[in-house]
């Protein structure tokens, strides 16, 4: 017992620093900063790795990609900052017109100015006499959750009736990712469809709307796969990549990067896979085979963790937030990123066919980094209106009347 005591004693004073330090009024909001701005900067240089030899080949620049992702990645981090300053009744406001940019910007996809991505997806839009692209799908996740948390958010007393929930939640809400799958983008209607799901769990619809829904979800997947001969061949590439080893060559060859690493990698920089093995892609929807090639399990467990510390954060600010916007948009934006991360990294460990979907904060795609980003700046402006941060932020601004309040008297004798 006087050993356990003892050990105990010499353990508390660090459990009640880390403790202490855990739960103060922005331990959320720095947390959150931290890991994400870590993933980004292991993003970018992982991007770089990966995408130097194909950007060379292709555009005789090996910094090509780098250089296009940290211009968006710069111009996310300033939207990020700015959207985390914006009060409850102007990101509302935003939740509403992100609805609404994103429906016409998916919309424009069926006239002139959207384009084939290949394999039959048409999912981009070509603005400008540059020939600007964007991928208003990646916008839409975004506005997805933003807009389902305002609008449920405001009818909070009603949500135990189902057809509030249905009106205009569902009936406007899988509008998104009905128009993303009729451009036949798979990954990301599947995303957007799941984003939906957690949505309703999230607020506590009815189970059977909830299954409803679900049944609808496999129903138009099955149908999706079915009628395209591409996909029918991934699946059979992962179901018998001997067989089918021309289309299974992606995810082997990702399995046997990942194999290569070992523990610590072969080194950055050094990964064979993406001379051409991975496609067109090692900076892409297979930054983390590259990345478990070069940097070995030690690295990908790296990642891993600050992906868990990420998520862990994201819904503890959801649980600490008393009003259902905040709490529910932390919700779904963090829900939203777990969905597509372990999409991603299923798919790169051969758990899952080829979909097509980035990662989060490490995958190469402007319009991905930047509707990430805006996410990112949503979060941080929920841990800003958690109770315990609006507090310390009001006694803040006391402290510094009183001492203005000091300064003016002094002055004044």
């Amino acid at each position: 017992m006087a050993g356990t005591t003892v050990g105990q004693s010499i353990r508390h004073p660090w459990v009640e620093l880390v403790r202490k330090a855990f739960n103060r009024p922005y331990a959320d909001f720095y947390l959150l900063g931290a890991s994400s701005l870590l993933l980004l900067a292991v993003g970018a240089l992982m991007v770089f790795s990966s995408s130097s030899v194909y950007a060379f080949s292709e555009f005789k620049d090996p910094y090509y990609f780098l250089k296009r992702h940290m211009v968006f990645l710069v111009a996310g981090l300033v939207g990020a900052v700015v959207i985390s300053r914006l009060n409850l009744r102007a990101l509302k406001l935003i939740g509403w017109a992100s609805y609404l940019g994103s429906l016409i910007m998916l919309m424009l996809i069926f006239t002139p100015l959207g384009h084939d991505a290949g394999k039959g997806n048409r999912n981009w839009l070509t603005l400008g006499a540059a020939g600007l692209g964007i991928q208003p799908s990646e916008f839409a996740k975004l506005a997805l959750v933003l807009w389902g948390a305002t609008v449920l958010s405001n009818k909070v007393r009603y949500l135990s009736d189902p057809r509030h929930i249905v009106h205009p939640f569902l009936t406007l809400g899988t509008l998104l990712p009905l128009l993303v799958a009729i451009q036949r983008d798979l990954g990301t209607a599947m995303v957007m469809g799941l984003i939906v799901f957690a949505i309703l769990w999230i607020v506590g619809a009815p189970k059977r709307l909830i299954a409803g829904f679900a049944g609808l979800g496999v129903l138009g997947v099955l149908v999706m796969v079915l009628t395209n001969a591409n996909r029918i061949g991934r699946i059979l590439g992962f179901a018998s990549p001997e067989k089918y080893a021309e289309v299974s060559r992606q995810p082997q060859s990702a399995i046997y990067g990942l194999a290569t690493g070992g523990w610590w990698g072969v080194g950055l920089g050094q990964s064979r896979q993406k001379w051409g093995y991975l496609a067109d892609a090692p900076h892409n929807d297979f930054v983390v085979a590259v990345l478990g090639e070069e940097l070995g399990l030690i690295g990908t467990l790296v990642v891993l963790g600050l992906l868990l510390v990420f998520t862990l954060v994201g819904f503890r600010t959801s649980l600490r937030n008393k009003n259902p916007f905040y709490s529910w948009l932390a919700a779904g934006i963090t829900s939203w990123f777990v969905i597509q991360g372990c999409i991603n990294i299923a798919v790169v460990f051969r758990l899952l066919p080829v979909v097509g979907v980035p990662l989060p904060f490490l995958s190469y795609g402007g319009s991905s980094m930047l509707a990430n980003l805006g996410a990112l700046g949503c979060l941080l402006a929920c841990t800003r209106a958690e109770p315990d941060a609006v507090a310390a932020a009001h006694a803040k601004k006391a402290r510094k009347g009183r001492k203005l309040t000091a300064l003016v008297t002094s002055a004044g004798r």
